[in-house]
């Protein structure tokens, strides 16, 4: 991933930033004070407390490595310019699925935002990829392991 740019809405930029800062400021000195504290329990060969601090400490300290890159590498796509005449990133959208007559609604945003359950899809999802560029009444089929069709009912 590294120089790879990353496209994230500035919504989706500011929570990664708020989760950087929460892991710098107040997980990693949390982590440091239990690893100090097993550390006084002795024997470190058989000590569970201080291989789980250890653990946590990796994890925590991966996470921020991730974070940083990604928002190093981060373009920020302002999801409130351009039309709502057509499909684009940052957008809020509503399909029919013609296959079970339900409809959906969602954002299309960056890969690193993504969370199907809070209504957000990513641009390069085989769904997000088939609706790019489409327009209200447009039908397109989405190439999945099951392909399927959607209509594109609104855009804002």
């Amino acid at each position: 991933m590294e120089n790879e740019k990353v496209q994230l809405t500035r919504e989706g930029y500011d929570k990664l930033k708020a989760e950087l800062r929460n892991l710098i400021d107040i997980i990693r000195p949390e982590v440091i004070e239990q690893l100090a504290y097993a550390r006084s329990l002795g024997d470190l060969s058989e000590n569970a407390d201080y291989d789980a601090a250890k653990a946590r400490q990796a994890d925590v300290e991966q996470r921020i490595r991730q974070l940083e890159d990604i928002l190093s590498n981060a373009s920020i796509v302002d999801d409130a310019s351009g039309t709502t005449k057509i499909v684009s990133f940052g957008r809020t959208v509503k399909i029919l699925n013609l296959a079970n007559k339900k409809e959906y609604t969602f954002k299309i945003v960056g890969t690193h935002e993504t969370n199907p359950r809070d209504g957000t899809i990513s641009n390069v999802s085989p769904l997000g990829e088939a609706i790019m560029g489409g327009r209200v009444n447009d039908k397109v089929t989405v190439k999945a392991p099951k392909s399927y069709q959607v209509q594109i009912l609104k855009i804002e």
